[in-house]
């Protein structure tokens, strides 16, 4: 009876976390999430790190699940640049379950940012399922307006991250977390099933309501 419970218990909260929020708000929070991260450069995104990187991944408000004590989960959206490298191409649902997402720093939601470094990492958000720190290698992520002062470890890795709660923002390592698409949410903005594949590897004409958040990656992530 207590594992009956403690099932229910998970699949009530998460439920009621997936349907706090309609896609095209969360693409709203993603942007919003983005912009008040990067209107501080000292203590924001090294804009070298985002001019080369492949894709963005944004997760607005992760949340622990009520009740179930380390459950973690958050719904968001992977960016990718066009095949030309210039500009970026429409959003794909992506689902963040588990791992150390940074409920240390304070407070029980967490907006998390990822970059994904190369081709490698790339490759991953097109397919199924895949675990940070074991299908791809993940560090944290360093913060300021260059990457001056990181390590060769956080280079070499094919996934950054970094987390804000409660006004901090800082880098984490998202060791266990899963990522996975979003199926229902894609539907819900492409009127159609489709792939997270599909939306990320092709030149799909992205919904409107993304327009804000690609607006946002474009200012500051443009490559000379």
């Amino acid at each position: 009876m207590k594992k009956f419970t403690f099932s229910a218990a998970w699949i009530l909260s998460v439920a009621t976390i997936a349907a706090a929020e309609t896609a095209t708000e969360r693409l709203a929070a993603s942007a919003e999430v983005f912009q008040e991260i990067m209107d501080t450069p000292d203590k924001g995104i090294p804009q070298d790190l985002l001019a080369k990187a492949q894709c963005m991944v944004i997760v607005p408000g992760m949340k622990k699940a009520a009740f179930v004590v380390g459950a973690q989960y958050g719904r968001g959206f992977a960016e990718c640049r066009h095949s030309d490298g210039l500009g970026w191409g429409a959003p794909a649902a992506v689902r963040v379950e588990g791992g150390s997402v940074g409920f240390q720093i304070g407070g029980s939601s967490t907006d998390v940012v990822m970059l994904v470094m190369n081709k490698r990492g790339m490759e991953k958000l097109l397919g199924d399922k895949f675990t940070l720190g074991a299908d791809a290698s993940v560090a944290a992520g360093p913060v300021g307006r260059t990457t001056a002062a990181a390590t060769d470890v956080r280079m070499d890795a094919e996934i950054l991250a970094w987390s804000r709660a409660k006004g901090l923002f800082a880098g984490i390592a998202l060791n266990g977390a899963t990522l996975r698409p979003d199926s229902d949410v894609n539907e819900e903005l492409y009127g159609r099933k489709i792939t997270n594949k599909e939306v990320l590897d092709t030149h799909i004409e992205p919904p409107a309501a993304s327009h804000a958040l690609r607006a946002e990656l474009d200012k500051y992530s443009m490559r000379k």
